[in-house]
């Protein structure tokens, strides 16, 4: 294989590499995004009670 052939492949694959890191570096910043809405959402659903929860209690005798 000839120097600028190599030089090809060589830049071929730098060009394959920034892309998945630029791509694993979106999905990083969604699942932030994502998981600070989770967060957010489960510390909502905890400070507001369910209306019957407590309200009823069974016995069997």
């Amino acid at each position: 294989m000839d120097i600028a052939a190599m030089s090809v492949v060589m830049n071929q694959a730098q060009v394959r590499s920034d892309a998945s890191l630029a791509v694993m570096g979106n999905v990083k910043d969604l699942m932030e995004q994502q998981g600070a809405q989770l967060k957010e959402m489960l510390q909502q659903s905890v400070s507001a009670p369910h209306p019957s929860l407590g309200k009823q209690l069974d016995i069997q005798v």
